[in-house]
């Protein structure tokens, strides 16, 4: 008998972007194999499939160059789309990357005109996003970089690139506006070197903000493991900081082009311990409670049978993971195998309450009779960990 799949629903707070379920599957070497989407139609999809909320970019919703009696209208059809699902809108972004005046950056452009151009876009769809409700607006700066070296001083670019977002928080301040902003990191496509490529590199370059409390993270999957590095280790240092704002879910295979699968159809050992991290934390308190953001492309090959599957699939294997995560923690043996692998103990200070260098000088245990060869010989019980792991992923537990 097949094993049952859980169904999703609005509290599990799964949330996709317009422009995934809307892709039309263009790539750089083909056409469109699907057509347009209506924004509305996208709405009533995903509510019918049990999605909490929707988000865009501001060409999703409105197309570039409309004007205001257009604009208007756009947005009064979305609402009424909203107001008949109740689906939330918690995050909204500008696209800053699609039209040619942005080929060159958008905040980080040589050209002073599009860079002030690219402040007021994003500014005019702040106010839309305080409108519909949205406490996220995420940055995914596709555009700001560089193919030559001898084309962009980096330097100039991130003073550029912070002007920018401290402008544009003490614009949402002022306005009493109650949203955080959420750096994406990229570390390449479309540009040959994206600048903030990754975790880290965004992390330190909010330290350098104004209004850094603000300002947070928005991790891909993808992106991510497009640089070769391991998504549940950057979640878990985004956690440590404080700083994971929004996360985007979906799958990717390896270091090569952004494939943005469907959540779990790439690397899904490290989808099951990405769930087992944002739900189970430490101690079973799930460590982020935010939306589960899908930022994926419905396969190329599908027509829209396809796409309202894959939009399930994201739901699906997220549910599924999280059940088998819970089993995982429950399990007496994973439990026994945890406490052999010692992981528990990292959590001790390794100096104790009220010890202090001196301390740890004046304790011979702690060196010169400190049994380094028994330390050494003693094994770690690690892949026995991760076996039990596997196991429960595959149903076997």
């Amino acid at each position: 008998m097949a094993a049952s799949v859980p169904s999703p629903s609005p509290a599990d707070k799964f949330t996709f972007g317009l422009w995934t379920v809307g892709w039309q599957a263009r790539d750089p070497f083909g056409d469109a194999t699907r057509p347009a989407l209506d924004p509305v139609d996208a709405v009533h999809g995903l509510a019918e499939r049990g999605a909490y909320g929707v988000t865009f970019h501001d060409d999703d919703l409105i197309p570039f160059g409309s004007d205001e009696a257009a604009r208007e209208q756009h947005i009064a059809r979305f609402r009424k789309a909203l107001d008949e699902t109740g689906l939330r809108v918690p995050m909204v972004t500008t696209n800053l990357f699609t039209h040619p005046v942005f080929k060159d950056g958008a905040f980080t452009a040589n050209d002073r005109g599009v860079r002030r151009f690219a402040l007021r876009k994003v500014m005019r769809n702040l106010d839309l996003a305080a409108e519909l409700g949205a406490h996220t607006y995420v940055f995914w700066g596709g555009r700001e970089g560089a193919e030559s070296d001898a084309a962009k001083d980096v330097r100039a670019a991130l003073d550029r690139y912070r002007e920018g977002l401290d402008l544009l928080a003490s614009y949402v301040q002022d306005r009493g506006y109650d949203i955080r902003f959420a750096i994406e990191p990229k570390p390449n496509e479309p540009r040959g070197d994206i600048l903030l490529p990754t975790i880290g590199h965004a992390l330190a370059f909010i330290n350098t903000l104004d209004h850094a409390d603000m300002v947070g993270l928005n991790p891909e999957v993808g992106h991510e493991q497009m640089a070769g590095l391991n998504f549940v280790h950057g979640i878990a240092q985004a956690l440590w900081h404080g700083k994971l704002f929004h996360i985007d879910l979906n799958g990717q295979r390896g270091a090569k082009f952004d494939q943005d699968l469907v959540f779990g159809h790439g690397d899904l050992l490290n989808a099951f311990f990405l769930v087992d991290l944002l739900e189970n934390g430490a101690g079973g308190v799930p460590a982020y409670e935010g939306p589960r953001h899908f930022d994926y492309k419905p396969a190329r090959t599908e027509d829209f049978t396809g796409v309202w599957e894959s939009a399930s699939a994201n739901m699906r294997t997220y549910l599924l993971l999280k059940e088998r995560a819970a089993a995982f923690r429950a399990d007496p043996e994973v439990v026994e195998a945890l406490a052999a692998a010692r992981v528990g103990e990292l959590a001790q200070t390794t100096l104790a309450s009220g010890e202090s260098y001196a301390d740890l000088l004046a304790d011979r245990s702690a060196f010169e009779e400190f049994d380094v060869d028994a330390a050494a010989e003693r094994g770690a019980g690690f892949v026995r960990l991760n076996q039990l792991a596997v196991e429960h992923l595959l149903g076997a537990r």
